[in-house]
């Protein structure tokens, strides 16, 4: 199945523009293919091991969860730079109240919550600074880059504020306060996969679906592509628009309590360029930076491609410093291919017009 939205002109088959176009359309699914057969010959002991590939998904799904949600964002033409401080955010917000609970000086006393409750709270605060998010571009014109890096700097000075930059620790709570069972979430399984994984699946899923089978998926196709012809053909773009920083916010709180699990222990600083990597599967997967154009099912590849890149770099002792530069160049490429792509696209509708 092509990755990308198939609105493609129709061409002869088997001519170079079709070919050409075809190639551009599939490159995220092409270079994950070339990378898993590369690592798969250079290192087919371990790059290959079961316990790596679901190690491998698990680190996958992070990314792959905050993609989905910055690919709504992406589809109409915005930017959300937020989304590394509300991961780190919402964390310090569930590690916080499972800590300490909820601090009430007037009455001397801490209230602990049920688990399933921290997880609401902290889920509600992603969505509302995504509804800031979109309030701040869509009521007040601030442009989506200054927004979003706003809320960032925000978000990340509340999350050290929260402990005065400590680490909450130890997050396993007691049986007595009923807060126990937090590090199911990112460390137990269910048919034998973790629930990182499963997440990312049913996330995946109800987007595909949102995004193809909605009239709000077809709202933010249309919003990315004309946002003047949008909003002339009767399409609430201001509504679209707040909708999906909401979205955004939801999928990074997600990534918040899953991290925080995981490590048991909730630190200020979790999540930092987390929105770069949100950024670059998304472009990878063929999302065009420019609005209307990309896939839920690309983002996925782009996560795929970003991880298997980083796990087989590991693998084969590379340091983190040439992982981060190879990483640039790659997120580079993917945006001049997507150039190339634009304009092999214009080539071929001249072509289907002759």
């Amino acid at each position: 199945m092509n990755p990308l939205k198939s609105n493609s002109p129709k061409l002869a088959t088997g001519s170079p523009t079709s070919v050409r176009l075809l190639l551009l359309q599939l490159r995220a699914f092409l270079a994950l293919i070339v990378l898993v057969v590369t690592f798969a010959i250079l290192m087919p002991n371990s790059f290959l091991h079961v316990n790596n590939l679901v190690i491998l998904t698990k680190q996958v799904a992070i990314n792959a969860i905050l993609g989905i949600g910055m690919t709504f964002v992406i589809l109409t033409g915005g930017i959300d730079l937020s989304v590394g401080s509300i991961v780190g955010l919402t964390g310090m917000i569930a590690g916080g109240l499972i800590h300490e609970g909820l601090l009430l000086p007037y009455f001397s006393v801490s209230v602990f919550f049920n688990i399933w409750i921290v997880m609401f709270i902290a889920l509600v605060v992603g969505v509302l600074l995504g509804a800031i998010n979109g309030q701040l571009i869509t009521k007040f014109n601030v442009p989506p880059f200054i927004a979003t890096l706003g809320v960032m700097y925000m978000a990340r000075g509340a999350a050290l504020l929260r402990s005065n930059g400590r680490t909450f620790p130890n997050l396993v709570g007691h049986e007595t306060l009923g807060n126990q069972g937090f590090e199911l979430l990112g460390q137990s399984t269910f048919l034998y996969l973790p629930y990182p994984i499963w997440i990312m699946i049913v996330l995946a899923l109800v987007a595909v679906f949102i995004s193809k089978k909605t009239p709000f998926g077809r709202n933010v196709y249309a919003v990315g592509g004309n946002e003047q012809a949008a909003h002339l053909s009767g399409i609430r773009v201001n509504r679209v628009k707040l909708v999906t920083y909401m979205l955004s916010g939801f999928c990074a709180a997600i990534v918040g309590l899953i991290i925080t699990s995981q490590l048991v222990a909730a630190h200020p600083a979790t999540g930092e360029a987390f929105e770069m990597n949100a950024i670059a599967v998304v472009v990878l997967g063929g999302t065009s930076l420019a609005g209307g154009r990309g896939t839920i099912g690309g983002t996925l590849i782009g996560a795929f491609v970003i991880g298997v890149l980083n796990n087989g770099l590991v693998l084969m002792g590379v340091t983190q410093f040439w992982q981060t530069v190879i990483k640039g160049l790659v997120i580079v490429l993917a945006v001049v291919i997507d150039q190339l792509q634009q304009r092999a696209q214009k080539q071929a509708m001249l072509q289907s017009a002759d």
